[in-house]
């Protein structure tokens, strides 16, 4: 029995497509410069069907990717040419909300913002917030570990996650956590969040609710440039300070925001900060003075105060549409992703721009200043001979960047296939090894969204270290034994 017909003995026909034409829906993620078509996509409905699904792949050594809304900006949903498609989109319960507990049970296939949509008449909310959270799911969210503007100060997906029901990579159904904060034992809950879909598949997710803030204030400070902009935002932390958010857009990402959203921050700003306070009134009161003075000493000549709810999504609106708006000024871009120390923020971005200059390509810069989360956007026109690889090399030198001051090659989006290749940049071959030795034992086969996040994948029937010959799937540049 093939693969296609065990499924359809276990799904029902509309959840299964087969489709030349049908399938190219799901080619790529965000990130569309990469793009393959899968052999099957299978929309399962329960978490048995996951399990189902998995398992029959398990048994035929086919390989497998788990998509959510396919949001993902480093190609981690991009599919497998000979491999089937696991879109988890149907599966959009939000099984309880326990305000008591503080938690919240959800299907892997809920919209980000849903869990706070529900959550709110109790007087709570999901505190990561992706500026897709409007379209992105859950179970994304748990296999990139997503962050978003308000990261600073209440943490990333993995510090929000309690619980999951998983589908390993054989087909077994399993629990990692639970509801308490903390469980005993090894912190598997820990490596499956941000694992990129290469430990399996969340069906099931366990979330923290917080509990909505007695006072919201946001402010709007415009700056003649990112120097002052990025002492600002040191300053501000180093005051002992932690607002809930702090973001800087650059005047290009502005440009852009202004042509799509007409958000209307003031004219000349060459960066702008967004920072948000949050928490009881007298604290936010006190907190709110500190960062005014300090954004005033630091060079910002105007500032502005959301009076309500509605100036204060007027002042997220740009943000909020940046990564989309920059389409308004360019034909294409690349998203990149990559993390410095706050202080080293005027010179890298400095650095950015002598390197965009050097290639004749522009960047905009949009990003979490507060925990120095980049988000720079390189514009290109792929119709223009040589201006996609020029970007690309650009791109590559940013993350370089981040490295040389002690940074990362991505905050919140991932590797996926877009950085698998600068992996060797920022880690040893020692450290690789460790790292696919924690894969190979969740996944012996390699079938789990293989091809990601390594740059090349490593025998889990091998010992780790150096060996001598070579491996026949080595010789044919298919492995690397490590």
């Amino acid at each position: 029995m093939t693969l296609l017909s065990r499924l359809q003995a276990e799904l029902a026909p509309d959840q299964l497509i087969t489709d030349r034409q049908r399938l190219r829906t799901y080619e790529c993620d965000g990130l569309s410069h990469y793009r393959v078509v899968p052999a099957l996509v299978v929309l399962p409905r329960t978490a048995a069907q996951v399990a189902a699904v998995v398992r029959a792949c398990a048994e035929e050594r086919v390989p497998f990717v788990a998509r959510g809304s396919g949001t993902g900006l480093s190609g981690g949903a991009l599919p497998h040419a000979d491999g089937v498609l696991i879109v988890t989109s149907q599966l959009r319960d939000i099984l309880e909300v326990r305000p008591a507990d503080e938690r919240a049970v959800v299907q892997p296939g809920v919209i980000n913002l849903q869990v706070t949509q529900a959550a709110t008449p109790h007087g709570y909310y999901y505190a990561p917030d992706p500026s897709s959270q409007q379209i992105c799911s859950i179970g994304g969210n748990v296999a990139e570990n997503s962050g978003g503007a308000h990261c600073l100060k209440y943490g990333f997906t993995t510090n929000h996650v309690t619980g999951l029901q998983v589908v390993t990579p054989d087909g077994d159904l399993v629990r990692l956590g639970g509801a308490t904060p903390d469980t005993p034992g090894y912190d598997l809950l820990g490596a499956f969040v941000g694992s990129e879909g290469t430990l399996g598949v969340a069906t099931e997710v366990t979330v923290k609710l917080t509990r909505l803030p007695e006072t919201v204030r946001t402010l709007l400070a415009a700056f003649t440039g990112t120097d002052q902009a990025g002492a600002a935002t040191s300053a501000i932390i180093a005051a002992g300070v932690v607002p809930a958010a702090i973001e800087m857009m650059d005047a290009l990402s502005i440009e852009a925001a202004e042509s799509a959203v007409s958000c209307g921050y003031p004219a000349g700003a060459g960066a702008v900060l967004i920072v948000e306070l949050d928490g009881p009134a007298a604290e936010v009161a006190a907190q709110f003075d500190e960062v005014s003075r300090l954004c005033a000493e630091n060079g910002a000549f105007e500032t502005r105060v959301a009076a309500d709810d509605t100036e204060r999504q007027l002042i997220w609106r740009g943000r909020k549409s940046a990564f989309a708006a920059v389409g308004r000024i360019s034909p294409d871009y690349i998203v990149q992703d990559g993390v410095i120390p706050r202080t080293a923020l005027p010179t890298v971005l400095r650095r950015i721009n002598e390197v965009a200059a050097e290639h004749g390509v522009r960047v905009a810069n949009v990003f979490h200043a507060g925990d120095g989360n980049l988000h720079p956007l390189v514009l290109f026109d792929d119709d223009v001979p040589g201006e996609a690889e020029r970007a690309e090399t650009v791109s590559g030198a940013i993350l370089d960047l981040c490295i040389e001051h002690g940074g990362s090659i991505t905050g919140e989006h991932g590797v996926g296939v877009d950085k698998a290749r600068y992996m060797p940049r920022m880690f040893t071959d020692d450290d690789l090894d460790t790292m696919q030795l924690v894969r190979c034992a969740f996944d012996p086969d390699g079938i789990a969204n293989p091809g990601k996040v390594f740059p090349t994948p490593r025998l889990c029937g091998e010992r780790p270290g150096h060996h001598r010959g070579a491996h026949p799937l080595q010789e044919a540049g298919v492995a690397e034994v490590f």
